[in-house]
């Protein structure tokens, strides 16, 4: 079994941080973080601190010399994805595992393209209520990362290196057998809570609590469960119960990433979880009312903070 050494993170945000201060706990030489001058010289003047905790971790420049990477963690927005590639292509070697922990369900899509399908593991995080403020980050449940290749009957040599792994740093994680229905499940949860979050500047708290705030969750999980089953993944609305077990974890005071990007004025995710349902919505023949409202919303919010 190949084992994981070097490990590149892209994104220091609310998740990338969380899951690297485990990582960099296990072994602070193991873990680099690929960042611009100006983001490096902003986490060097104010520091880093997760959980309020200081951490000192070693930077790297997209044009700097440095070992192939044993593997790459992405975890920035869907909208700096097409950045984060370019900033990671110098540190991709011949046996580099990438993961994403991206929100949506193309972006592995997308790193293939660039780098082979070869090299990329589907994962997602899911459980975990990190919340960022410039560059502190705080969170009460580090939830867990799922990953794998579409089908882990038998594991892989990259499901197994990266398990090793995640036992070393104590990061939980599951490894299902059908990871693309997982994958729309976790779709599913990001596209009903996100986006009426954001709205209702709500934090989880109401949507724990709050029957018409789950209601309205529940219309928008039911548009993204009908197109699921259009393209035969086997997600059913029973499966909706097993986000509220997870819900009802996660800190009263938490906030989902969209409702944060909001309250930060900075640009949402709205195109890869609406503007996403809304258009396999108009492939497959299936209306999309709520997702085409909540989109609407979103984008004047958007566009009232000027970040169109």
């Amino acid at each position: 079994m190949r084992l994981i050494k070097n490990i590149y993170v892209s994104g220091l945000g609310a998740v990338g941080s969380a899951y690297a201060s485990y990582l960099y706990k296990m072994d602070p030489a193991c873990i680099k973080i690929i960042a611009s001058d100006e983001r490096i010289k902003r986490y060097s003047d104010k520091g880093v601190k997760i959980n309020d905790e200081s951490y000192f971790f070693d930077f790297l420049r997209p044009h700097d010399d440095a070992p192939p990477a044993d593997l790459i963690v992405i975890a920035v927005k869907q909208h700096n994805l097409s950045q984060s590639i370019n900033d990671i292509k110098k540190f991709i070697g011949s046996d580099t595992i990438i993961i994403s922990l991206l929100n949506g369900i193309s972006s592995e899509e997308i790193i293939g393209k660039e780098f082979g399908m070869d090299k990329l593991l589907y994962s997602f995080c899911v459980g975990i209520d990190a919340v960022r403020q410039d560059t502190c980050v705080t969170f009460s449940k580090i939830g867990k990362i799922v990953y794998g290749e579409k089908n882990n009957l038998n594991y892989s040599s990259k499901v197994n290196a990266v398990k090793d792994l995640f036992d070393r740093a104590g990061i939980p994680y599951s490894i299902p057998q059908d990871m693309m229905r997982e994958l729309w499940w976790k779709f599913m949860v990001n596209v009903g809570i996100n986006q009426p979050s954001a709205i209702l500047r709500a934090p989880y708290g109401v949507f724990q609590t709050v029957k018409e705030a789950q209601e309205l969750m529940n219309m928008t999980f039911l548009e993204v469960i009908t197109l699921a089953q259009k393209l035969e993944i086997n997600l059913i609305e029973a499966d909706i119960d097993e986000f509220f077990k997870i819900l009802n974890t996660l800190s009263p005071d938490g906030k989902t990433s969209m409702l944060q990007d909001i309250e930060a004025g900075r640009k949402t995710e709205v195109e890869i979880f609406a503007g996403t349902v809304i258009e396999l919505g108009r492939k497959y023949n299936v209306s999309t009312p709520i997702n085409e409202m909540l989109y609407n919303m979103i984008r004047v919010l958007e566009n009232i903070q000027g970040n169109k």
